[in-house]
């Protein structure tokens, strides 16, 4: 999953990317409301991380701009202005959350999992396909009741597949979600990601779920009898 972090303090933004990247999510960092419309016209998220007093653009008019435009990406507002007035602005701006600073990183994360629940089709964190079974919490993976040691890109790229069951991924949407700007990997990485992915989870099995479609991209879906 792909999350925006946008705060104009560079160490704390720098340390929430670092926890959301610990967590196995693909993180892009900015800094103001202008270079965040920036960002998001070049890629979509799924969560923006967002602080309402910034420079240039602060975070209530950003969200407002986005709303405009049809942006429904959900949004986490970070503050340290906690009275009811100004919880009350960022919701009705179009945010979804609002954390007041000082907060503890694990209510974000804690958020983070909740909104990315709140807006696909899965209610819970745990996905499954055919007798496929991935723990987002937990962090694991199981095929038939074995254990499946996956790689955090592994795992990513094993989530982002289930999140979209039944439709077909192209090299470039899987690049988008699992990479951010800083990355600068070979045209064929996510070719290679996918051959790890595909001798874990299908090598063995009778059913393969790993669907490549010619000249697309790859699906994830239940074999056809």
């Amino acid at each position: 999953m792909r999350i925006l972090v946008v705060e104009d303090e560079k160490h704390l933004n720098a340390i929430i990317a670092e926890a959301l990247a610990d967590e196995g999510y693909n993180a892009d960092s900015c800094y103001n409301g202008v270079e965040a419309l920036e960002y998001m016209a070049c890629a979509e998220y799924d969560v923006i991380v967002l602080d309402v007093m910034m420079p240039k653009m602060d975070g209530l008019t950003l969200v407002r701009t986005l709303r405009e435009r049809g942006n429904a990406t959900p949004v986490l507002f970070l503050t340290s202005r906690d009275s009811v007035a100004d919880k009350v602005a960022g919701l009705e701006s179009g945010g979804d959350y609002y954390l007041v600073k000082p907060f503890d990183f694990d209510e974000l994360l804690a958020v983070v999992r909740a909104m990315t629940r709140k807006y696909s089709s899965n209610r819970s964190n745990v996905y499954t396909i055919d007798d496929l079974t991935l723990d987002v919490s937990a962090r694991t993976v199981t095929r038939a009741g074995k254990a499946i040691d996956l790689t955090s890109k592994e795992f990513s790229l094993l989530e982002y597949m289930l999140r979209n069951r039944g439709v077909v991924l192209s090299r470039e949407m899987i690049e988008n979600n699992l990479w951010n700007y800083e990355y600068e990997g070979g045209s064929n990485v996510v070719d290679v990601y996918i051959s790890y992915l595909r001798k874990k989870i299908d090598a063995g099995f009778g059913k393969k779920l790993i669907h490549t479609v010619w000249g697309t991209g790859w699906v994830l879906r239940e074999e056809q009898a």
